[in-house]
């Protein structure tokens, strides 16, 4: 399948997505800050390497298939707010509203693109 990389791609977002929001919400009840060497940056590194990739990959997908509901700024904003999540995640001073707000958005977008890719009947397959 063509897009199988951005499949998986897609797939282990979702996951880090999840592991940020496990991060935060154990900051929070804690009330500590992790540690930014050991545990915030080899993360957020992590994160911000795929998420780049993922962007590049996601948005020549949205421009050959043209997924209903889907642009290219989408895919931009959510590549960003990945990257902001994974270093906000890790303290427990960020706004639960707010950071709720973009896991749930970051979440919704990688679904659809899932959805799509699932449904795509390209020639390919």
């Amino acid at each position: 399948m063509k897009y199988r990389h951005l499949e998986e791609m897609t797939r282990g977002l979702l996951e880090y997505n999840r592991q940020a929001a496990e991060a935060y919400h154990h900051c929070r009840k804690t009330g500590k800050q992790s540690d930014f060497y050991k545990e915030v940056k080899p993360f957020a590194d992590k994160v911000k390497a795929m998420s780049e990739e993922w962007e590049r990959e996601a948005v020549q997908w949205v421009d050959d298939i043209r997924p209903k509901n889907l642009y290219p700024l989408q895919i931009k904003n959510t590549a960003e707010n990945l990257q902001m999540v994974s270093i906000r995640a890790f303290f427990s001073n960020t706004s639960l509203k707010k950071f709720k707000g973009h896991i749930q958005s970051i979440e919704y977008i990688l679904e659809r693109i899932l959805e799509e890719i699932k449904e795509s009947k390209s020639p390919d397959q």
